[in-house]
């Protein structure tokens, strides 16, 4: 069993024509993922030249380890959003995820990027029948505010979508999708070689300062001036980030690939080929690959951070428990990556101690990172384009907290203990 992402299976490492850093740039952008390179397409395809750093090697983070699936919701339901910013930022923050998801093919076709791009469409499996109501009603909410539509999969409809009976039903959003995250990025960076971006790997930012004509960066490769920089790392964000260190909460979440199943296996299993999430707060997400020979499975199994060996113990065993026909079938890779969470639960754009920065996207990064990069880069631009309702919100943190997550173990309890009882209840 491999400890590296499956993804990575003959496309890694991304090859980066080796640069040294350029004495300046008009933007400097920290992180090579989805965000950074998001953000350096839009800002060079108005001509401003850009360096992007990356501390290793590019796209190394949660950009090329993620399940590579792709929708348009938020983690809090309808009704916080708008008992926190009322009716009118609720319906502003739920119908631009909506309105991401609509450009994001767009986006793959304006620069011919290939990577598996598949409309399959995302079951939502409820664990119980009080579940599966309140996932309807919240579905139910969202359609009214949005107008995306949704398909209401029955307990006796199920075993045509997936080969289990873990589920009391099922909700189906048909619009959502699935993609190889790795050829994502790598396709990402190969647009913005060629646009004109210089990318240096294995430099670290370090800190910098205001001048009187624009920043003055450090990096482990040396100094270089900027007018205006991005910082784009989410779950991989240092002491160097400063405030927004505070405001972004690293969680790791693990994977593992199964090896390559019959064909008769996967028809049974997975029949529609759909990428699944289920109704726990602490969810499992799963997903056929994108040649259908194997099924990948991930989610947080342990309150502590653990070995790929040991995460690969634990989901597998629940993997087999959702499908017994699975027993003896072994994985081929175990890996895991950082996402980030904030303290409310939604993703963030903001100018924090004088750089431009988006993250924090909670797990559903494919889509709003892209969106949101290209958000920043118009905020520093200043055109209309760089509106966005998530730079309107405030972006909280928490007295306590100084960039170690020490009360995950605490949440994480608290969160299995409630599905637990809602279950059974």
């Amino acid at each position: 069993m491999l400890t590296t992402p499956y993804w990575w299976d003959g496309l890694w490492p991304i090859l980066i024509p080796p640069r040294s850093l350029p004495a300046n740039a008009d933007v400097v952008i920290v992180g090579s993922g989805y965000t950074g390179l998001s953000a350096a397409l839009t800002l060079l395809k108005h001509g401003r030249s850009v360096v992007v750093l990356e501390a290793r090697r590019v796209a190394e983070g949660a950009s090329s380890r993620n399940g590579g699936m792709i929708g348009d919701l938020l983690k809090p339901s309808m009704a916080e959003l708008t008992a926190r910013f009322g009716a009118e930022m609720a319906s502003r923050l739920c119908c631009e995820c909506r309105d991401a998801l609509i450009r994001f093919p767009e986006f793959l076709a304006e620069y011919g990027i290939r990577c598996d791009f598949e409309r399959c469409g995302r079951i939502t499996g409820a664990l119980s029948e009080a579940q599966l109501a309140g996932l309807l009603r919240e579905s139910e909410a969202w359609r009214r505010v949005t107008g995306v539509q949704y398909e209401v999969v029955a307990k006796s409809d199920m075993r045509s979508e997936l080969g289990t009976d873990a589920y009391a039903g099922a909700r189906l959003y048909p619009h959502h999708a699935g993609l190889h995250p790795a050829k994502y990025v790598g396709e990402l960076a190969r647009c913005a070689l060629a646009a004109g971006a210089v990318i240096c790997e294995s430099t670290a930012f370090q800190s910098f300062e205001a001048t009187r004509d624009g920043l003055s960066i450090r990096t482990s490769a040396g100094p270089i001036k900027a007018r205006d920089l991005v910082v784009a790392t989410n779950g991989y964000t240092g002491p160097a980030g400063g405030r927004l260190r505070r405001r972004l909460i690293p969680v790791t979440s693990y994977m593992i690939a199964t090896e390559e199943l019959t064909p008769e296996l996967m028809a049974t299993l997975m029949p529609r080929g759909r990428v699944i999430t289920d109704t726990n707060r602490l969810l499992c997400y799963y997903r056929p690959s994108p040649d259908r020979k194997r099924i990948l499975f991930g989610g947080r199994p342990s309150y502590t951070e653990i070995t790929p060996q040991e995460s690969a113990k634990r989901l597998s065993a629940y993997l087999r428990t959702l499908f017994p026909a699975l027993a003896n079938v072994g994985l081929s890779h175990s890996w895991f990556g950082m996402i980030a969470y904030t303290f409310d639960r939604l993703p963030h754009v903001g100018k924090a101690d004088g750089f431009h920065y988006a993250g924090g996207y909670c797990g559903s990064g494919v889509v709003m990172a892209t969106w949101l990069g290209r958000k920043v880069a118009h905020r520093i631009l200043g055109t209309s384009d760089g509106g966005t309702a998530f730079a309107e919100i405030a972006h909280p943190t928490h007295p306590l907290y100084r960039g170690w997550p020490w009360f995950l173990p605490l949440v994480q309890a608290g969160y299995q203990l409630t599905d637990l009882w809602e279950r059974r209840h």
